[in-house]
């Protein structure tokens, strides 16, 4: 599907810019204190003009056949530009944390790393991480590792989206 830069796109976005609009697809987790599973995903990226993107994305667990199975992750959030291809990401997720995370975005890969993280007394322990989303013939790939619940930094997600 084609895309258009939109004529109010702040200068600071230019590397990230393809990231906006809506994508969906299908997705795999793993973690070694959960079994494996998959799941479908819609990521929607929206700007204004200035020098970041608003971000959400709402996942659902799916069976083999591609069928519902249960609701699941939900994250908000700001990837802000303070310069060109320098990304920084505030997230709040539903279960209860939230993310600082810092990155690089060039040539269509941005990689993020975590800076902080903060938990209600009722979430899960998730303490650090770090991820990559890429533009792959048109399409955005990303990889979620994750370090939580006393568990050193591993993979968790991964999954392929297109272009609504």
């Amino acid at each position: 599907m084609p895309f258009e830069l939109p004529d109010n796109l702040h200068p600071n976005c230019g590397p990230v810019a393809w990231l906006l609009g809506t994508w969906r697809g299908n997705g795999h987790g793993d973690y070694s204190t959960i079994e494996k599973f998959q799941f479908g995903q819609e990521l929607i990226f929206t700007h204004d003009g200035r020098p970041f993107f608003h971000y959400m994305s709402r996942s659902w667990i799916i069976d083999d056949e591609g069928e519902l199975v249960r609701e699941a992750a939900m994250e908000s959030g700001f990837l802000r530009c303070p310069e060109p291809g320098k990304v920084e990401l505030v997230l709040a997720h539903n279960i209860g944390f939230s993310e600082i995370w810092y990155g690089a975005a060039e040539g269509g890969k941005i990689e993020l790393h975590t800076a902080g993280v903060g938990y209600t007394e009722t979430a899960k322990e998730v303490v650090g991480g770090s991820r990559m989303y890429g533009n792959v013939d048109g399409d955005l790939l990303y990889a979620y590792d994750m370090a939580a619940v006393g568990q050193d930094l591993q993979p968790h997600l991964w999954a392929r989206l297109k272009r609504a």
